[in-house]
């Protein structure tokens, strides 16, 4: 039997994204979107020009950022982990090995609503699974490269796998806390 190694990772992701997690991200609104659950949350905020080391961003809106992070590191709001996935899970690597515009924390705008956040986060998710459908077996095989620091020698496919992996795991934090917001 022949694999298509390429699909079934394609397929790992998209499957999941939907048929589970787009579909819980559906009606989500801006309040729900910054809820802070406890005390001290990391969080997307309105830029605070009185307290410039607030957080980082190019736009109206900030987040909260360190690195490294704070330990026990905080608890971080539904915006917070759709920054984290916009930027730090797809934009960077978007950017990296799909050809997408430069992205990090600090230079990003971030959203300061929930539909641009989610906007964002199709756009991010879609230049991605494309990227990846586009890799082929050669593109799976090949090296990471340098913008994979230490792990610039694993293969494109340790790379897939892992963004499947960071995917799933934000996606299911995100649903949770939705949950709980509903609950509260």
């Amino acid at each position: 039997m022949t694999i298509d190694w390429n699909r079934e990772l394609v397929d790992q992701l998209d499957w999941h994204w939907q048929n589970q997690l787009r579909r819980r991200l559906d009606g989500l609104s801006d309040d729900e979107y910054l809820w802070e659950p406890v005390p001290g949350c990391w969080n997307v905020r309105p830029r605070d020009p009185a307290d410039p080391d607030r957080g980082v961003g190019a736009g109206d809106f900030v987040i909260d950022y360190a690195w490294p992070e704070p330990d026990p590191a905080p608890v971080t709001t539904i915006a917070w982990r759709l920054g984290h996935l916009i930027v730090g899970v797809l934009g960077v690597r978007n950017a990296a090995h799909f050809g997408g515009p430069p992205t990090d924390y600090q230079g990003f705008a971030y959203a300061g609503t929930a539909g641009e956040a989610l906007d964002m986060l199709d756009g991010a998710y879609a230049a991605w699974i494309e990227g990846v459908r586009g890799l082929g077996a050669e593109g799976l095989g090949r090296p990471c490269g340098p913008a994979e620091g230490p792990f610039a020698d694993h293969p494109m496919a340790a790379l897939v796998l892992h963004i499947n992996r960071e995917v799933v795991h934000h996606g299911a934090e995100i649903a949770l806390l939705r949950d709980l917001y509903l609950r509260r």
